[in-house]
């Protein structure tokens, strides 16, 4: 079945880069010069292709866009995960989105920095496509070939009112300030029916992720990967304080027709959305829900995840 897609929005990463200290060692400024321009020639790339292409599209930098999106078939994202999850916050469960890897990391170039610097380019976990199989991918989306998986997303509501943003991959609850004691209480519920007794924590926050994060700070913290497309998600109470009997319950899974509810009782806090850009902030007895009830996202995904 081949897909009617008339309309697509190319969401672009910006060029700039951050500027290292003019002290900065000659290759660290080359490479950075190489990002930069790799990353451009994506962008010229992708354009060249859609060009090719019967299809009506725009681009826009992803500083300027206006969300919702709506009014395309298909959103393409240029840069690395981090451009297709601020798309991820402007759409809802109809348009799906394919992520560009422009720059992947290349395992041989850290290897060879790795005792000057940190030459990792982008991750790209959730990015299908990269130059060398844009064309491919994006063909086999308009003939039917390539079909978007449906990845889930968080909800959270503040004393029972719904958050706008939706998670793709994690949230953080905590203190403002790192160094701070983050202090609240949760159970897992389904429905009215408690599933767990009431946990009392003193840590460093709760961190609650999906599927498609469990890869993510979830996995570097000793959560463990989730299948891709797991309706459930995972959560973990950041460096406990005398969990005592109750350590058992830092870490589970909410299932899909289950409901984290905390309450927040520190003076201050912060729910961090998907990285510390979208953030919403608490205050003392603040009852926070957390579930998997958000609208799904439409994703074009890598092969090996699937």
């Amino acid at each position: 079945m081949v897909m009617k897609m008339k309309r697509l929005l190319l969401l672009l990463k910006p060029l700039t880069v951050s500027s290292p200290p003019s002290h900065s060692p000659p290759q660290i400024l080359q490479f950075l010069e190489n990002r930069r321009k790799v990353h451009h020639d994506a962008i010229n790339f992708c354009q060249a292709i859609l060009q090719k292409k019967s299809v009506e599209w725009k681009a826009v930098l992803r500083n300027n866009l206006s969300p919702p999106i709506n009014d395309v078939d298909l959103v393409v994202t240029v840069g690395g995960d981090g451009t297709l999850l601020q798309a991820s916050h402007s759409l809802d469960d109809k348009i799906p989105v394919l992520g560009v890897n422009s720059d992947p990391t290349l395992i041989d170039e850290v290897e060879q920095f790795s005792s000057e610097f940190d030459a990792t380019r982008s991750t790209g976990h959730l990015c299908a496509a990269t130059v060398e199989n844009f064309e491919q991918v994006l063909d086999g989306i308009l003939e039917g070939q390539f079909l978007p998986s449906e990845l889930t997303r968080t909800m959270i509501s503040v004393n029972a009112l719904h958050l706008s943003t939706y998670a793709l991959n994690d949230i953080l609850v905590a203190h403002p300030c790192p160094a701070s004691l983050s202090r609240f209480s949760f159970r897992i519920k389904e429905g009215d029916k408690s599933c767990s007794p009431l946990v009392n924590c003193r840590s460093s926050g709760l961190r609650v992720s999906t599927a498609a994060g469990s890869t993510a700070a979830m996995h570097s913290a000793g959560g463990f990967p989730m299948p891709i497309l797991s309706r459930d998600l995972q959560y973990m109470t950041r460096e406990p304080i005398s969990s005592g009997a109750a350590s058992d319950l830092m870490h589970g899974l909410i299932k899909h027709d289950q409901t984290l509810v905390a309450t927040w009782t520190c003076r201050k806090g912060v729910i961090y959305i998907d990285g510390s850009h979208i953030n919403h902030a608490i205050q003392d007895g603040d009852i926070i829900e957390i579930s998997s009830r958000a609208p799904v996202l439409k994703v074009i995904l890598p092969h090996h995840l699937l």
